[in-house]
C-alpha cells in the first residue's frame, strides 16, 4: 500500500511539471474562472446521432442547479478542427493481445483506400516511454508503414509480474498519459485520445487503507489529470482489445469507481484506471466483440456531429472544488453524453 501511496505522490510531481498546474505544494495564483465549453454527443438508444437540435432543447444542471448556456452551436466533425491519436498499449497487454489486435490495425489504418477522416498519430506505450510520430497524418498506409517498422522490435508486457510490476505499469501508465495530454493541449481543435488496451493494473477495494494527507494527494491528483483533459480538449477513450474473451468480472468492475470523488474522503486509486477516466471525459469503453477496427472507427464516428455548448462558471470556494455537470435534452429517447464534470480552483 505504502508503495503505492508513494508511486501516487510520484505521478503527481510529474503531472505538474509537465501539465503547467504550478509546482507540487504551491497553491496556484488566483485568476478568475474562464468560459467553459462542453463537447456534446446526441444519440438515440441505438446509437444513431440526433442533429437539428436547437439551443432551447438543451438544459444544463451545474451541482443540481440550472446553469445558464452562455453560447451553441451544431458542429460538423468534418469541417471543425479535429485530431485523433491512436495510442497502441503494447505495456499493458499480452503476446496474444497484441496478436488478435495488429490486424484490425491495419484493417482500420487501410480503410476507405488509406485516407483517414481525420488527421491522426500514432503512438506505442512501452516500458521506455511513447514512441509516436512528429506530425499526424490524413495517409493510413503510411501509418500502417510506420507501424510495421516499429512494432516488430517490441515485446508486449515484458515487465515485472505480479504486485511491484503492476505498480510500475501504473505508474508509467498515468506519466505517459500526463505527458502526452500536455502535447496536445498545444494544438487548436478537439482531440480524441483512442487508447487501445485493456487497461493498466487497480489497486482498490475495501481493504484499502490511506492516511488522511495520502488522499488529499490522491484528490488532488485525480482533479489534476480531470482538468488537463478538459482544458486541453481531450476526449479519451479505451478501446478494449480483449473484448467478449474477458470476463464479465474483469470487464465491468471498474464501473464500482464510475462516481466521481467530490471531496478527499472519497477519492479512491480506482478513479485513476483508464476507463473511469475515459468515462468521465466524457468518452467511452468499448470491448464489446473483438473488432477493434469497428470499435476505433465508432470512437472517431463521435466527432461526425455534436454540439458545442459554453457557460460561465462561478468562482470555487476552495482548491479542487468539485461540480457534477449534467445536459439534457428535450426529445424524447435522446441523450446527451458531455464530460461528467470539473474541479474549479478559486
Amino acid at each position: 500500500m505504502s508503495g503505492f501511496v508513494s508511486r501516487v505522490r510520484v505521478v503527481a510531481v510529474l503531472l505538474y511539471a509537465v501539465s503547467g498546474f504550478g509546482q507540487a505544494g504551491v497553491a496556484p495564483s488566483p485568476v478568475p474562472p474562464a468560459r467553459m465549453y462542453l463537447n456534446v454527443e446526441v444519440t438515440l438508444a441505438h446509437g444513431e446521432p440526433v442533429t437539428g437540435l436547437q439551443q432551447p432543447d438543451f438544459s444544463l444542471l451545474n451541482n443540481k442547479a440550472p446553469q445558464a448556456i452562455t453560447t451553441f452551436s451544431a458542429i460538423d466533425g468534418t469541417v471543425a478542427p479535429t485530431e485523433v491519436v491512436l495510442l497502441i498499449d503494447v505495456m499493458n497487454s499480452q503476446e496474444i493481445t497484441m496478436s488478435r489486435e495488429r490486424p484490425e490495425l491495419d484493417k482500420f489504418l487501410l480503410a476507405r483506400d488509406g485516407k483517414m477522416t481525420y488527421p491522426t498519430t500514432m503512438g506505442v506505450l512501452t516500458e521506455k516511454g511513447i514512441h509516436i510520430q512528429p506530425e499526424p497524418s490524413t495517409d493510413g498506409k503510411g501509418l500502417k508503414e510506420a507501424l510495421d517498422r516499429y512494432l516488430p522490435s517490441v515485446r508486449a508486457n515484458h515487465m515485472l509480474p505480479g504486485f511491484h510490476g503492476g505498480e510500475e505499469r501504473v505508474e508509467l501508465s498515468l506519466r505517459a498519459l500526463s505527458g502526452l495530454v500536455a502535447q496536445m493541449r498545444q494544438r487548436p481543435g478537439r482531440k480524441l485520445l483512442l487508447w487501445v488496451s485493456p487497461g493498466w493494473p487497480v489497486f482498490s477495494g475495501p481493504a484499502m487503507y490511506l492516511s488522511d494527507r495520502q488522499q488529499q494527494e490522491l484528490y488532488h491528483q485525480i482533479a489534476s489529470i480531470s482538468e488537463m483533459l478538459r482544458q486541453a480538449r481531450v476526449t479519451l477513450y479505451c478501446i478494449d482489445p480483449l473484448g467478449s474473451s474477458e470476463s464479465v468480472f474483469q470487464s465491468q468492475s471498474y464501473q464500482q469507481y464510475l462516481k466521481p470523488a467530490a471531496k478527499p474522503s472519497q477519492a479512491t486509486p480506482g478513479e485513476l484506471s483508464l476507463q473511469v477516466l475515459a468515462t468521465q471525459s466524457g468518452g467511452l469503453v468499448l470491448g464489446a466483440s473483438g473488432d477493434v477496427a469497428g470499435l476505433i472507427e465508432k470512437a472517431v464516428d463521435d466527432t461526425r456531429s455534436f454540439y458545442e455548448i459554453s457557460f460561465e462558471p462561478k468562482p470555487a470556494e476552495a482548491p479542487d472544488e468539485y461540480h457534477r455537470l449534467e445536459v439534457k435534452v428535450a426529445k424524447p429517447g435522446a441523450v446527451a453524453r458531455t464530460r461528467w464534470g470539473y474541479y474549479a480552483q478559486p
